[in-house]
């Protein structure tokens, strides 16, 4: 029984990880097709990335993907803790409940009802769309994502500590950036990641929001591969997922060396009592 459901698992784990990565894989190898049609395969070659380099599309669409991602996960990150904190640490005030759905309600709307009334605030107000409103419109959707994973640590996290830094004289705002926030960091970073990511391949919103000027990759690649897809569309897509996977890969190094510095600190104190 117990063998039968081990085979069981692997198996669903192997065509599970095989459904969800192996395009990925096929995107990366085909980016080194030296022939032009992406199916058929005609030998390796670089020469797809090199010619990357000269199509300006591609690139102006990139650089303005990385602004917004980075400039939109900062500052949703900041307002996303913010928010997370003062869930967590208010208790109940008087809008909690409103401002609580407010936080959560991007988690549940549909991308395109999100989109679209961004859209109309925009118009509403005057604001040209562009770059601003792009980068408004992924900080308004990706900070509930950072609020979430901020609040599951702030949850958890043990007051004593800062009850300590405060009885001993420290104020309030010094308490939160020697105290807390170095030990909510892990979770911070990584609402980080995810806003990042988030804003990196977000595609409807983007559609409602952008104007001249601010075409997102993922729009341009959407718009290109409507007409067929090209090698280079593939060598774009593999450069963006080792950004992405070089993220992630430094994030839990870093998380893991701070985890086992903690653990360290700890048996050392241990062993001082």
């Amino acid at each position: 029984m117990r063998r039968g459901a081990s085979w069981f698992n692997v198996t669903s784990i192997t065509v599970g990880f095989a459904f969800l990565y192996l395009p990925i894989v096929l995107l990366v190898v085909y980016s080194f097709n030296a022939s032009k049609l992406v199916t058929v395969w005609g030998g390796f070659s670089t020469k797809w990335y090199v010619s990357l380099l000269s199509n300006q599309g591609l690139l102006d669409a990139a650089w303005v993907t990385i602004r917004v991602a980075l400039l939109s996960a900062t500052f949703a990150t900041i307002l996303g803790t913010l928010a997370a904190i003062a869930l967590v640490r208010f208790g109940r005030f008087p809008g909690g409940t409103l401002f609580s759905g407010m936080v959560y309600a991007p988690l549940v709307m549909p991308e395109v009802i999100t989109g679209l009334a961004m859209l109309l605030l925009f118009v509403a107000i005057g604001f040209a769309r562009g770059f601003w409103t792009l980068t408004l419109a992924h900080i308004t959707f990706s900070m509930c994502f950072v609020a979430v994973v901020v609040q599951s640590r702030l949850i958890t996290f043990d007051r004593s500590l800062e009850e300590a830094a405060l009885d001993l004289g420290c104020p309030p705002l010094r308490t939160f950036f020697t105290i807390t926030l170095p030990l909510i960091l892990p979770a911070v970073v990584a609402g980080w990641m995810l806003a990042f990511t988030l804003s990196l391949d977000d595609l409807v919103i983007s559609s409602f929001t952008t104007g001249p000027g601010a075409t997102t990759l993922p729009m341009k690649i959407y718009s290109q591969v409507r007409l067929g897809v090209t090698p280079e569309i593939n060598a774009i897509c593999s450069i963006l997922i080792a950004i992405v996977a070089t993220g992630v890969i430094i994030a839990s190094v870093v998380t893991k060396r701070r985890e086992v510095e903690r653990q360290r600190a700890e048996r050392l104190a241990i062993q001082g009592v």
